[in-house]
């Protein structure tokens, strides 16, 4: 591999010209330090302007030595070009400073204080991939308008906008000029507002303006990877123009109306391609825009950046191998897919500098000399020509089918597994509302005939009323090709018509036929997920992912991926109290959604979903507690002492949808305010969980189980709970209270105080009680719940009839506050079923009583889990679960007569 080099002809150039100056450049990869040093000496003969295009062509040849005979890797490439942008960009501006403050005084704000100008470097240049011959794409933007001080006699003032628009033309002329030492970069303004007809420079203000009015969708993808590339003075105060960009290129809500301006965009770029290679075949190898090339692959991640970014803040990343990790990390690619495209992206970007190598030419065609392309081969380590071309082929095929998957290209317009539909409109025909309503379904019909009255649907842009009817077109072929029911359809038109002014959903449903299609499912299987999905409309989108139905929850990859969302917030200066209550709240919706979906299609039990809905709200309990810590001003220490304590549906691990939290606050801490620091964050814990924002809230929570109730302290010391509980002093917990004790669990908080609670626990539950005084008291407290939910004669209620749940549960109670210190596997809050079963196997109930109550117990929760999720009443007719009763009241009879 020695001497690669020397094929170059661009290197052999640069070797006749600048033989004595080779060693100016310090020996290893290029960096800014390197850099400046070699710089200042080549200044010691030459001017400045000389002196960074010699830097540039000295930089060029040490990267053909790492890159051709030494196998550095990309980013070491990419790295020294962009370091070497920045750098001369710095050194550009300190020039035309130094010259234009001589001329017109320093610019200056309405304060008084010196005027910033930001150069910014957009695409490869922002993300810190500039390939070896790449132009830089820069925007320029100063901070406030005003004028320049003049010069000590009054002349010389001019406006901050003409001092900076003579500042673009200088920093051109020492970088883009060529002379007889070439130019450093290509520059290229294109990308400014109103293009190559807009002022050279903008001021931030314009520069809002300019987004709110006329930024159009391509533009996001532009400013996706924008940086503040020089002066390196100004990168330090760059957060007002940060404010203004993020929610230009990142909306709020998940954004597919980008899809079809990034399919334009696409088809353009590809048309021109097309016609640059018409009768010039060569050119239709190229590596970047032909099919296949780099840009697909940097559409295909940014796409999806843009579309999610805003919900994910871990997306908002620059570099594209860092993306594409990002992604998969999210479960928004698969691993395996990331790490392929991650391989071609790598290959071609390789190939496209071994291209550039040859001639110092802004091209990404394959030569047509085969010496050229031998030699590209034997720098990227094959054999022949073949093989590297066999390899650039695969590449470029996977990562042409990805692309088109995304976008849906090529994509046959038949019913197939792509979701799309027989008889449907073709993508580009117009379609109304009164030619499409002949042709529906008739239920169908008479539900969206009065769309065209809508005042939402009037309301829509002529795209938004095609993607509606579009859909309609397509609910009805399904309908008609029996994939979903007429139910379906009316609850999916019931759902949609809120929301006709959110087009956001309709490009959503459009670009995504199996979200459509699995949304029409659902909500054909229960009526409550229509009720749930038009508070949190946005969680539909989970819809698109392949393995949702066979996956569980897994609170810590829930914990790690919302700590990555909240160091990409923090990274940015975006981690406010607002922004953190709604990414918790789209954290957890999103995974009740996962959960309801999994639940509505039969993929886990009743039992598996109680479980999973306690571990998220374990989950949230534990996050959210630790970021009201660290938001909390009267903090005193790092880590509170301090636990919450589960109760109830919570404490049993039996949370439903819509459960509240039934949770107690302890502390201990000898602090001498403790008291007072622990209620304030209690509140304002309580708070965070409960408040309603933009995206709805958490969880309601009641903490009435806590020492003397609603009359009691908010929060308690570990010690008076612990006294309470056990019956010490004249303030002393009831019955009932001992009775949710046996359900009650430590959720979070200080480890030390874990194993304090389960021992107060087990010292409740296993005091001496009189039996017979206990079975009075449970008797009559369920006798007095029975009065209060009467039933009518004829009907069974599943939860209060005698026979129903809730006789379970205190037959459940009493074995356990009456036996556990004889048998300690009572003990464990292991859950009503599982303690039954304990029961007999300890001889406490007759042989099979147990068993058969607890099977019957678990029907009558299914039963009700799915009368709740259809919005039914949980009261059926006697005869549908006669057994079921007459299983459960043998339990009762057994425990307590």
């Amino acid at each position: 591999m020695e001497n690669l080099s020397t094929y170059s002809r661009f290197v052999q150039r640069l070797r006749r010209r600048y033989a004595n100056a080779l060693h100016l450049l310090p020996q290893g990869a290029p960096v800014l330090a390197t850099m400046q040093t070699c710089f200042e000496a080549l200044r010691q003969t030459h001017s400045c302007s000389d002196s960074l295009r010699m830097l540039r062509q000295l930089v060029m040849e040490r990267l053909v030595v790492l890159d051709c005979e030494q196998n550095a890797n990309l980013d070491t490439i990419t790295c020294a070009v962009t370091e070497l942008g920045e750098f001369t960009l710095n050194m550009a501006f300190q020039e035309a400073q130094a010259q234009l403050d001589g001329n017109y005084g320093m610019p200056t704000t309405p304060s008084g204080e010196r005027a910033t100008l930001w150069i910014i470097g957009m695409g490869k240049f922002g993300a810190r991939e500039l390939n070896v011959s790449s132009d830089i794409d820069l925007i320029y933007v100063y901070d406030e308008d005003g004028e320049t001080t003049g010069l000590p006699d009054g002349r010389g003032r001019i406006s901050n906008h003409d001092y900076f628009a003579k500042a673009v033309k200088l920093i051109y002329t020492l970088i883009g000029d060529t002379t007889e030492h070439g130019f450093v970069f290509r520059m290229d303004l294109a990308l400014r507002p109103n293009g190559n007809s807009g002022p050279s420079v903008v001021s931030r203000q314009s520069l809002e303006e300019y987004f709110l009015v006329q930024g159009r969708e391509w533009e996001r993808f532009a400013w996706l990877k924008s940086r503040v590339v020089a002066p390196f003075s100004a990168k330090a105060n760059a957060f007002e123009l940060r404010d203004t960009v993020l929610p230009f290129v990142f909306r709020r809500y998940l954004d597919y109306s980008v899809f079809e301006s990034l399919r334009g965009l696409h088809q353009q770029i590809r048309k021109h391609s097309v016609s640059r290679s018409a009768g010039r075949p060569e050119r239709a190898n190229d590596v970047k825009l032909a099919r296949g090339g780099i840009r697909e692959i940097e559409f295909t991640v940014q796409l999806l950046q843009v579309v999610r970014g805003g919900h994910f803040p871990e997306l908002r990343t620059r570099p594209t191998l860092q993306a594409l990790q990002r992604l998969s990390q999210a479960n928004l690619m698969p691993a395996a897919t990331a790490d392929a495209l991650a391989k071609a992206y790598v290959f071609l970007r390789q190939v496209e500098h071994r291209i550039q190598y040859l001639d110092d030419q802004q091209t990404h065609a394959l030569p047509t000399h085969d010496e050229d392309l031998n030699w590209i081969a034997l720098t990227l380590g094959f054999g022949d020509v073949c093989d590297f071309l066999a390899q650039l082929d695969s590449h470029r095929e996977l990562v042409a089918q990805e692309f088109d998957r995304l976008l849906g290209l090529g994509e046959k317009t038949e019913s197939n597994g792509n979701g799309e539909c027989k008889g449907c409109t073709p993508k580009n025909d117009y379609v109304d509302l009164a030619s499409l309503l002949p042709d529906l379904n008739p239920r169908l019909r008479e539900r969206v005939s009065h769309w065209s009255e809508q005042p939402r649907m009037r309301a829509l842009r002529d795209d938004g009323v095609q993607r509606l009817l579009k859909l309609l077109q397509r609910t009805n072929a399904w309908i008609d090709d029996g994939r979903v029911t007429e139910e379906a359809a009316i609850r999916w038109s019931d759902w949609m018509e809120p929301l006709l002014r959110r087009e956001s959903y309709l490009a959503l449903l459009i670009e995504r036929p199996r979200v459509h299609e699995q949304l029409m499912r659902l909500l054909g299987l229960a009526r409550w997920p229509a009720k749930y999905l038009q508070q949190h409309p946005g969680v539909i989108d989970e819809l698109a992912g392949e393995a949702l139905l066979a996956e569980r929850f897994v609170p810590a990859e829930f914990e790690q991926e919302l700590e990555r969302r909240l160091g990409s917030l923090q990274a940015t200066g975006q981690a406010d109290e607002e922004t953190l209550l709604n990414l918790l709240r789209r954290a957890h919706h999103a995974e009740v959604f996962r959960t309801l979906a999994r639940d509505v299609e039969g993929r886990i039990t009743v039992e598996q979903v109680a479980d999973d809905l306690s571990a998220l709200a374990d989950a949230v309990l534990k996050i959210t507690s630790r970021w009201v810590w660290q938001h909390f001003k009267q903090r005193h220490r790092d880590e509170p002492q301090f636990a919450i304590l589960a109760y109830g549906k919570l404490g049993g691990k039996e949370l439903g949808y819509g459960s509240d939290l039934d949770i107690v606050f302890v502390y201990e801490d000898e602090h001498e305010r403790a008291g007072e620091i622990y209620a304030s964050y209690v509140r304002k814990l309580i708070n965070w969980l409960t408040v309603k924002t933009g995206e709805g809230d958490l969880y309601e929570i009641d903490t009435a189980l806590r020492p003397n109730g609603n009359s009691g302290l908010l929060v308690s010391t570990f010690e008076a709970y612990a006294d309470y509980q056990g019956q010490r002093g004249d303030n002393t917990a009831w019955t009932w209270e001992h009775q949710a004790m046996t359900r009650a669990r430590f959720c979070q908080g200080a480890p030390e105080l874990q194993a304090r609670f389960d021992a107060v626990r087990a010292s409740v539950i296993n005091a001496k009680r009189d039996p017979v005084l206990l079975r009075q008291e449970i008797v009559t407290m369920r006798d007095k719940m029975r009065t209060a939910h009467p039933v009518k004669p004829d009907l069974f209620d599943v939860k209060h009839s005698a026979g129903g749940m809730v006789d379970v549960e205190f037959a459940v109670q009493y074995l356990v506050l009456a036996h556990a210190q004889q048998h300690l596997e009572l003990l464990a809050n292991v859950g009503n079923i599982a303690l039954l079963l304990s029961a007999e196997k300890a001889g406490l109930l007759p042989a099979g009583v147990g068993e058969a109550a607890g099977s019957a117990y678990r029907e009558l929760r299914r039963v009700q889990h799915r009368a709740r999720l259809d919005e039914q009443p949980t009261q059926v007719p006697t005869a549908e679960l006669e057994k079921e009763c007459a299983a459960i009241q043998s339990l009762w009879h057994a425990v307590f007569d």
